[in-house]
This record gives C-alpha cells, sequence and structure tokens, in this order.
C-alpha cells in the first residue's frame, strides 16, 4: 500500500502542545491495536523509517515501536482526520501488539474470519525473522524456495482432489494447507498475503472501472 505522505504542516499541532494522539489499526482487519503520542519529528521518522514510531512522554524521546522485543508495526497509511489534531494509522504488525502479549492493547478482539489470515501472515513473517527451533515453518524455510514450492504443488493437487470428491471436510482442510504452504513460499520472496489482496483489489477496481 503506497500513499503520498502526509504533510506535517497540515497539521495542528498547538492543541497537544505539540503532540497529537495516533490511533493506530491493523491495515486488513480494522482491529485497533494501541493508541500512542507523535510530534511532527515521530510522524516524520515514522514515515521515512516505514516503522511507527511515537513520542514516549514519560521519557520525553521519540520510541519505535518494538525497538526492544522486535514487534514492530509496519506503516501501510497514516491520514488525518477532519479536525487535522489527531492521526489515524494503518500498520501491519510483526508480533503482538501489546507488551501484555495481545494482539492489541485494548485486549483481543473478536478478529473476523479473513482477518486471521493477516495474524497468520503476520506469524510466518516473524518465523522467517526469528527460526525458532523445531519450527514446521522454520523447517521450509531452511528447505529452500524449491521445497517450498513442492510443498505448494503436492497441497493444490490435494485440495483439487478432494473439490472432485466432493469431500467439504477434506476440501477445507486441504485448502488451508496451501494457503498456509503458499504464504511461506511468498514470504520467501519478500511477499506476503497481503500483497496477494493488493493484486486482487487492483484487479477488481480495473473491471468495475471497465
Amino acid at each position: 500500500m503506497n500513499t503520498i505522505p502526509l504533510d506535517a504542516s497540515r497539521l495542528d499541532w498547538s492543541k497537544g502542545d505539540g503532540l497529537l494522539p495516533a490511533v493506530v489499526q491493523h491495515w486488513l482487519t480494522g482491529e485497533v491495536l494501541m493508541l500512542g503520542y507523535m510530534n511532527a519529528q515521530a510522524l516524520e521518522t515514522t514515515q521515512g523509517s516505514g516503522n511507527v514510531t511515537f513520542f514516549s512522554r514519560s521519557k520525553q524521546r521519540l520510541w519505535t515501536k518494538g525497538e526492544t522485543s522486535g514487534h514492530v508495526l509496519a506503516l501501510k497509511s497514516v491520514r488525518m482526520d477532519c479536525d487535522a489534531d489527531t492521526l489515524l494509522v494503518l500498520a501491519e504488525p510483526h508480533g503482538p501488539t501489546c507488551h501484555n502479549g495481545t494482539s492489541s492493547c485494548f485486549g483481543n478482539e473478536v478478529v473476523p474470519p479473513l482477518g486471521f489470515l493477516a495474524e497468520l501472515d503476520a506469524l510466518i513473517a516473524q518465523r522467517y525473522v526469528e527460526r525458532p527451533e523445531g519450527s514446521y515453518t522454520t523447517q521450509l524455510f531452511d528447505g529452500g524456495i524449491r521445497r517450498m514450492a513442492q510443498k505448494v504443488g503436492e497441497e493444490g493437487v490435494e485440495t483439487a482432489l478432494a473439490a472432485v470428491a466432493q469431500d467439504d471436510e477434506a476440501l477445507l482442510g486441504e485448502a488451508a494447507d496451501l494457503v498456509y504452504h503458499l504464504a511461506v513460499a511468498l514470504r520467501a520472496r519478500g511477499l506476503g498475503l497481503s500483497d496477494v489482496s493488493a493484486v486482487l483489489a487492483q484487479r477488481h477496481a480495473v473491471r468495475s472501472a471497465s
């Protein structure tokens, strides 16, 4: 999701002594992840680095979410409200957002079924970086792209066979395996399910306009 950077000069920094509340939402599911505060420098750093950065009122300095835990919030877009005094940040979380280990600082919300794909994508991205020992996902990454492609092919065939057999339970199970292995292969190429979603959305927009 590429957007034009928000011009800080358009914002009203006077109301909060140079700080604006920034509501962070999951860019795919819409789940509210956290609330932080940004000054002009934090906004500039966020847009420049691609990782959501706030101004810590307690530490009186900039801090990038996940700078210690590694659970960063990858910026997708940022926009202002109608009064230009509040920011809405759409981000892709890489791991739990809350220090308590939950996806949201407001507690775990009920995520729509399709929204779990975003969580799966984030978890696979985390596995790609951390490579925990004993993880099947780690084994796939270590096996190389040919092994991953082989698994995608195998699961694709099994999904097709389940569909032909009209076995819905098997179809769902094989489809889940296919999506998982496809997500792993995508991540190995530096891509994710979000990129597939973007392509589908673009195709839909083109066809709707024609």
